[in-house]
């Protein structure tokens, strides 16, 4: 959420942001409401100056009582319609996405996301590389059908040596994370409404939501939830940032929406888990820090010898929170194709306005804090060192960063 103020000393590049992005709201009608809201908030003002100043005088001047009860009148009329006109304005501020950077380019959906470069080399296989679903079963380590049985369609087991690589993998990730400056954290897998809210998720991502049926509560799409809202309604101290948190956990997303999109596998399911990475900064260290995350994110691929490609996302592909996003695609030689496994938003002041998280520094200087939020590794990475490392025989070697954690070299057919 961006500062109202903004809307009402610059109307028309409000107007054009929101159209560039596709936003639904009638600027025009909710800054005719805000500039009667404004209006109603000096009558009321001024009302109430009159009515205390009369009040003063209705023990001696009878005329003065009649006013006062008049004026009264008048008052819960004025303080009726600035509630219902707080209340639409706040629903209407509520769907505004955040200003976008200059930086971000045009565009309808990924397929115009900006390739920024690309890393690593692709593997030749000397036989058809099998996707990391064919490669899964061949080896029994990744079981969607008992998922769904005991599930539903979209949940998944990892099984025996596939177990242990995907946990090897999150504890290494966290290790170098926190060898880099970062907390760790292990959160709750839960959240209120107003979190949600606070985060962006809604009322724009609603039906990416599993609600707890009866309680104010949803599991998180993504720990960016509650490590963004772990600091709501605190004021931080501008010498005491950036902080820096990470933490892994389940994530739960319905995927409303994903008809028609390439599902094959466990790469669009319904849980999955993820090593976030999340930056409370200071205005002016955003873009620095929005950096940081992307040098983290492709350390940890380069470690892990995946090739991939950075892309600046388009306006089109980008979710109403963000400023400037950066996705990781890495290469999948079984699918044959580039494919999201990591994402990196600078959010600005859209998360803290909502969360009320502010700054101050020693000279009394104080302000919204800037957010980042930023994938470390998913699943996702898993699935792409499965195809990666394929070999003819079947089996898939594993990254040698990993090794120390799994305890074996390989993972090979039974």
């Amino acid at each position: 959420m961006f500062d109202i103020k903004l809307m009402r000393e610059n109307l028309e590049m409000v107007k054009a942001n929101a159209l560039r992005r596709g936003c639904d709201v009638d600027v025009d009608a909710l800054a005719a409401m805000d500039k009667e809201y404004l209006g109603l908030i000096k009558e009321v003002e001024d009302l109430r100056a009159e009515r205390n100043r009369l009040s003063k005088e209705c023990q001696k001047n009878p005329e003065a009582r009649e006013i006062v009860k008049t004026m009264k009148v008048t008052l819960g009329e004025k303080e009726t319609r600035m509630t219902e006109l707080k209340a639409k304005i706040d629903e209407q501020m509520s769907w505004m996405p955040n200003l976008l950077s200059d930086e971000v380019p045009d565009g309808a959906d990924d397929k115009d996301n900006a390739v920024i470069k690309h890393v690593g080399k692709k593997p030749e296989f000397a036989f058809k590389g099998l996707d990391h679903q064919e490669i899964g079963e061949k080896l029994g380590i990744i079981d969607t059908a008992r998922g769904a049985k005991v599930a539903a369609s979209g949940f998944y087991y990892w099984v025996g040596k596939g177990a242990q690589l995907t946990q090897a993998m999150y504890f290494w990730a966290q290790k170098e994370l926190v060898a880099r400056g970062f907390t760790l954290f292990m959160s709750p897998c839960l959240a209120k409404e107003r979190t949600l809210y606070g985060t962006g998720y809604l009322p724009f991502f609603s039906d990416q939501t599993y609600l707890i049926q009866g309680e104010d509560l949803a599991l998180i799409g993504t720990s960016e939830q509650t490590l963004v809202g772990y600091h709501t309604d605190e004021t931080l101290e501008a010498e005491s940032l950036p902080l820096r948190y990470t933490a892994y956990t389940p994530c739960f997303r319905t995927e409303a929406g994903s008809y028609g999109k390439e599902s094959r596998g466990i790469f669009r399911v319904h849980q999955f888990h993820k090593v976030e990475q999340i930056i409370f900064c200071l205005p002016e260290d955003s873009p620095a820090c929005h950096e940081e995350c992307l040098v983290n994110e492709e350390y940890l691929l380069q470690q892990l010898g995946i090739p991939y490609r950075v892309v600046n996302v388009c306006v089109g592909d980008m979710g109403a929170p963000g400023y400037k996003k950066y996705d990781i695609e890495a290469w999948y030689p079984g699918f044959g194709s580039y494919r999201e496994v990591t994402s990196n938003t600078n959010l600005t002041e859209f998360q803290s306005r909502r969360l009320n998280i502010r700054y101050k520094d020693k000279e009394g200087n104080r302000g919204f804090v800037h957010t980042i939020s930023a994938t470390g590794l998913t699943d996702r990475v898993v699935c792409a060192i499965l195809e990666n490392y394929q070999q003819e025989d079947g089996s898939v070697v594993v990254p040698e960063v990993l090794r120390p954690y799994t305890g074996f070299d390989v993972i090979a057919p039974n």
